[in-house]
């Protein structure tokens, strides 16, 4: 039987390379025979017995423009040799935020007749349908591109390909798949935290007697006391309560939006793109972002108000995001909206001493809530029609929708942040020191550079956070692991709870006291509405002059001052268009509310 096998293996050998060099000679759009998607081992073992061997496959990089991202260039550190190691795959980043703005790169691509290979859109409106109508992206059922290399899309986010296909292909193609897919059950969708609630310096707030705050506008002199009280950074630089950034903003001063977030209302209504109307998550309600008593309009004045006690940081207009996650490490802020925000500043050695932000409810609160989607977010992943490999794109992308990618992309990599124990996923000293965004240096056998540095800087997501990892039967969330629900409570959390009657996480808290709205899904079978082009050129016109005279009313010298701006904003947006645009969104709401009732 010897000379038997030994025959039998060289006639497999050649077999194997004669296919391998015929698969890599291929180089058009059509799915070709030198990948497969790599699957974890609890998934069908297919596409890893016919994926070629690591060393047989010729590197590339992938061009991902992200709408959402907040860094440009080759992604490094860890996340880069993870994803070199499992792919041969290079990731350059394309962020349309740090390159005049997210029409503006769009626009100059879509002239160019190419958006790179892997494309992250901000939502599923107007910029995803022109490419689709373009011709700009793949259709992944053909030459069973989905069939072949998104095994592990097919069995976890189903739901999410059928509305991808329904709502915008026409039944039958497929051009990307949202994010945040969701497992199917009701409630709030986030884990300790949600997606923002009012975070304060706890540590100052619990020094100062924990005054109580019923509406927005009482932050204001809490905030001013805790700045009294530590006038210094870390490094010796002023704190203040609110640092700004304009690089977020869309139709308005996200900041400023971010207040109604708190009030249950978020621009847009979960299914139709933003315009200028906020939407209750769970009312049939909405006002317009310049109705005089709305909750835009507020803020803007609570920010004139923040800046005239020197509260706000003077570099918010021209500062960028990056920036703001540098002053908050250092402790130069006392205020936050976003949880994941706080994760700079909330490290272990701060968390023992006491020292943290943590959420400060106010009574009129009611945080807006994302409920659990299986068709997925309006966020959408998309692969570009000149991609070379298109098979290699979706492959790594199918890997993002399995559970071994959405446990290394998001907690980083096994055996470096964390390890499985008896089944269950438990962190390493070194995840405890530098999850989940710490600037912990990561050893060169895994990447090197700095753990913060090497996450994935896409800045988008494939599932929630809270869903069920089929391999632990946990979250993925690392919060949630039995490990970390387990251990001693740090001195903030045992201050914290002690003060908000025993809740274990701000989640709790929130749902115990019904301080949330959650946004239900749903599902329509067919496109958001989209505005005219006249109508849409009317949204961009009176946007630009939102946000224009936003900032100078915040950064007003005096009353006078600020409310002959705000009469100004008001007249020259009503002047170009807004109520205009402001109805066609309104009927698109309306349109909503009744699907909510299904």
């Amino acid at each position: 039987m010897k000379p038997i096998r030994r025959s039998m293996a060289v006639f497999l050998a050649i077999i194997l390379i004669v296919s391998t060099a015929a698969a890599c000679s291929s180089n058009n759009n059509k799915s070709g025979n030198n990948t497969a998607t790599n699957k974890p081992a609890s998934t069908d073992k297919a596409a890893e017995e016919t994926a070629p061997p690591k060393e047989e496959r010729e590197e590339i990089t992938i061009d991902v423009f992200s709408m959402l991202s907040n860094f440009a260039g080759e992604q490094s550190g860890w996340y880069a040799k993870l994803i070199k190691d499992k792919f041969n795959i290079k990731l350059n980043i394309i962020a349309s935020n740090l390159e005049g703005g997210g029409d503006t790169k769009f626009a100059t691509m879509m002239a160019s007749g190419d958006l790179g290979d892997l494309v992250v859109f901000g939502d599923d409106g107007q910029k995803y349908l022109d490419a689709i109508k373009a011709g700009m992206l793949v259709d992944w059922t053909k030459d069973g591109l989905l069939d072949t290399y998104g095994k592990n899309i097919l069995q976890y986010a189903p739901k999410a390909i059928e509305k991808n296909k329904a709502n915008f292909g026409g039944g039958s193609s497929v051009y990307g798949i949202g994010f945040d897919v969701g497992d199917n059950k009701d409630g709030p969708s986030e884990g300790q935290d949600l997606t923002y609630h009012p975070n304060l310096r706890w540590d100052l707030y619990d020094q100062i007697g924990r005054p109580q705050i019923k509406t927005m506008e009482d932050y204001l002199p809490v905030l001013k006391q805790m700045q009294e009280l530590q006038p210094k950074s870390d490094s010796g630089r002023p704190t203040y309560a609110f640092s700004l950034w304009a690089d977020w903003d869309g139709n308005m001063m996200m900041n400023a939006k971010a207040w109604a977030g708190l009030h249950g209302f978020d621009e847009g209504d979960g299914f139709n793109p933003g315009g200028f109307s906020l939407v209750s998550a769970d009312s049939d309600e909405y006002q317009g972002v310049l109705d005089e008593d709305g909750y835009y309009l507020r803020a803007l004045k609570l920010y004139y108000d923040a800046n005239q006690m020197g509260l706000l940081d003077p570099d918010s207009v021209t500062q960028k995001f990056e920036d703001v996650v540098n002053k908050m490490k250092d402790g130069q802020l006392l205020f936050t909206w976003f949880p994941w925000l706080d994760d700079t500043y909330n490290t272990q050695e701060h968390l023992n001493e006491g020292k943290g932000f943590a959420l400060v409810p106010f009574d009129e609160e009611r945080t807006f809530s994302y409920g659990f989607d299986p068709y997925g977010g309006s966020r959408v992943w998309a692969i570009g029609s000149k991609a070379k490999h298109p098979e290699r794109v979706l492959e790594f992308l199918d890997w993002l929708y399995s559970p071994e990618g959405m446990m290394v992309s998001n907690n980083g990599p096994e055996g470096l942040t964390w390890e499985m124990k008896d089944g269950k996923a438990v962190l390493t000293d070194f995840g405890v020191e530098a999850l989940p965004s710490n600037d912990t240096a990561v050893p060169e056998e895994f990447g090197g550079g700095s753990f913060k540095d090497g996450k994935s800087q896409i800045n988008n997501t494939s599932f929630k956070l809270t869903n069920i990892n089929p391999n632990t039967n946990e979250p993925y969330d690392y919060n949630l692991w039995t490990s970390v629900l387990e251990k001693s409570p740090t001195k903030l959390d045992q201050n914290w709870r002690a003060a908000n009657g025993g809740a274990l996480t701000a989640k709790d808290y929130l749902i115990n006291n019904n301080k949330l709205a959650v946004l239900k899904p749903i599902f329509t079978g067919t496109a958001p509405a989209v505005r005219s082009d006249e109508l849409e050129q009317k949204r961009g016109q009176v946007a630009d002059v939102i946000k224009q005279y936003s900032w100078k009313m915040v950064f007003a010298k005096n009353d006078g001052e600020f409310t002959k701006l705000r009469t100004e904003m008001i007249d020259k947006a009503k002047g170009l268009g807004y109520e205009e645009v402001l109805a066609w969104g309104v009927e698109q709401n309306k349109k909503v509310f009744e699907y909510r009732k299904q």
